[in-house]
């Protein structure tokens, strides 16, 4: 089927209380695997490239985002694509033209004022493009660190900010942190309902990989629409890859590691993918 916008994809899952997956994708086992987690869950799906997934393919954007729009294609479910993380302004103006219909620009490590000035230039650039844009506001923890309460998103702040850039999405810090490989991050739910009262577009979760699949559901419920996932299929990845090398160290043959490999990441991404649905009678 062609692919779908991620306006649409999001749109529909707030219309129904449930959560639109985004995936990161590294290498096109990764596309494959999150397409097929999500046909078998029986629902839409974002691929997401990561500025960081584009310097790994020799900074060239247009390849792996051909790749992903042939997998797209070929998917039996609305599959969408969607640039993430994105702080190089050259990049995001090829966001458009690659084939995405959304992009993440991040201008958070920026003070307040100049996050709002980059991002409300990025947003006007964006609409102009008919891409949908996705900022972020507070800092969600990570690569050098976990997250901390003193830097989550302050509503009254956020629908300021939102106002000011014009942007459609936002991605809050709500205690979840990027690049966890356990899945033990608490989430502030009566944040986060704080923020979907006060902010008039649809809320992003980052870090979601090492938040629990109820801690998920909960913060759907609460508000969240769009949940980030990236780390825990790369954790399923490595982990299948050595298991498979450490059964016999005469395989040479790629397919015989990556097969079980894109296997487990699709059972990931079918587990996430079908907590995110609302409970049924709910």
């Amino acid at each position: 089927m062609p692919v779908a916008p991620t306006r649409d994809v999001v749109a529909d899952a707030q219309s129904r209380a449930a959560g639109a997956p985004a995936f990161n994708v590294i290498t096109l086992e990764h596309a494959e695997a999150i397409v097929a987690g999500a046909e078998a869950a029986g629902q839409a799906v974002i691929l997401q490239v990561s500025e960081n997934a584009v310097r790994f393919h020799r900074g060239q954007v247009v390849p792996i985002a051909a790749a992903l729009a042939a997998v797209a294609a070929a998917a039996t479910v609305p599959v969408a694509l969607h640039l993430d993380h994105v702080e190089d302004v050259g990049l995001l103006h090829q966001a458009a033209s690659a084939g995405f219909s959304s992009a993440m620009y991040d201008g958070s490590r920026l003070p307040y004022e100049g996050n709002v000035a980059v991002t409300a230039e990025a947003a006007r650039w964006a609409h102009e493009q008919g891409l949908w844009l996705e900022a972020e506001l507070g800092e969600v923890g990570g690569k050098d660190g976990a997250h901390a309460p003193g830097v989550r998103t302050d509503p009254g702040e956020a629908a300021q900010y939102v106002g000011r850039t014009g942007v459609d999405g936002l991605a809050v810090a709500v205690g979840s942190s990027h690049a966890m490989v356990d899945r033990t991050a608490q989430l502030d739910h009566d944040l986060i309902a704080a923020l979907r009262d006060a902010v008039p577009v649809p809320l992003v979760l980052h870090g979601s990989s090492g938040v629990p699949d109820d801690e998920l559901a909960r913060a759907v419920a609460h508000g969240i629409v769009k949940v980030n996932v990236g780390t825990i299929l790369n954790v399923a990845f490595t982990g299948a890859v050595r298991a498979r090398l450490g059964a016999d160290d005469a395989v040479v043959d790629p397919r015989k590691y990556l097969v079980p490999a894109r296997d487990d990441v699709a059972q990931v991404v079918e587990r996430i993918v079908t907590a995110l649905q609302p409970a049924i009678g709910s």
